[in-house]
């Protein structure tokens, strides 16, 4: 299979309640028209970025019983879903985002938890 634009972050699967998040293009320059140098609003405690993947949530445990050991145990693990989806933008706090570089784009593996606040473009 040919990696393009398009299929290059299909075969990344996102585990429990992380969301990969690409960052937002940074501004270069503050409101008063101050140049910014590289590298001053990635040590800011707080970032934004686009959510493009977004795990299965929290796994729930399965109910045992103890007395009916001939059942066969053949459930699907089942998860409580996250509030993020594709597409969303996502406020969140810097220091539990996990950074990494995937063909060559940086990208951020984020907790649920660390999601301050999200902005989703269809109405709620």
């Amino acid at each position: 299979m040919e990696l393009t634009a398009d299929n290059k972050l299909k075969k990344l699967i996102v585990v429990g309640d992380r969301l990969l998040i690409r960052p937002k293009k940074n501004v270069e320059k503050t409101e008063s028209g101050l140049y910014l140098p590289p590298g001053v609003q990635e040590r800011e405690k707080v970032q934004t970025g686009y959510v493009i993947k977004v795990g299965p949530g929290y796994p729930i445990p399965l109910p045992t019983e103890e007395d009916e050991h001939w059942k066969n145990n053949d459930e699907k693990v089942k998860y409580v879903p996250l509030q993020a989806q594709e597409g969303d933008l996502a406020i969140f706090l810097q220091k539990s985002a996990v950074e990494i570089i995937y063909q060559g784009e940086k990208l951020f593996i984020v907790p649920q938890a660390s999601v301050l606040m999200l902005e989703r473009e269809q109405d709620l």
